[in-house]
């Protein structure tokens, strides 16, 4: 999977590997207990990969990996790269906030339209909530910006541990 290219908002990938799942698992446990560069947390089949604290900032993304097992001999990762939980969820609250105030305004527009009464302050809202909707999207953009250099770092991290041996 190149990460040079163009990123888009969650970046998905999924590779076959041919180790069992317990023995990559493993390689993270491992990983956890001997660098410090990285936070890495594990539940059941699914990894974790976090920048520390110390360097992160609001865009800072994290890497959720899921290990299943296909055979005794091969593995299928799936991997997410995504926002802290708390930001993408505040992120798409605004989205939802934007859209249904779109609607109910757009709404209330053609309802005074069609009774022929006055409806500018209903139409403005409605194409400011357009606007807002570019800027939350320009946000986004500029987020995954700042946020692309850490990562390549949880990438290259990731497969510095699948690969190593």
């Amino acid at each position: 999977m190149s990460l040079e290219n163009d990123i888009v908002l969650r970046p998905r990938f999924k590779i076959e590997l041919k180790k069992n799942n317990q023995e990559i698992l493993s390689v993270f446990e491992e990983a956890k207990k001997t660098q410090k560069d990285f936070i890495v947390s594990r539940v059941d089949d699914h990894v974790f990969i976090k920048i520390p604290k110390a360097d992160q900032h609001f865009w800072s993304p994290q890497l959720h990996l899921e290990i299943m097992e296909i055979d005794k001999n091969s593995s299928r990762l799936f991997g997410l790269f995504g926002p802290n939980p708390t930001v993408w969820t505040m992120f798409m609250f605004f989205h939802f906030i934007v859209a249904g105030l779109f609607i109910g305004f757009g709404i209330w527009a053609y309802t005074n339209w069609t009774l022929k009464t006055d409806f500018a302050i209903q139409l403005f809202v409605a194409i400011l909530m357009i606007v807002l909707w570019v800027a939350l999207y320009l946000g986004g953009r500029l987020g995954k910006a700042t946020g692309r250099d850490q990562m390549v770092l949880l990438h290259n991290f990731m497969n510095s541990l699948l690969y190593s041996k």
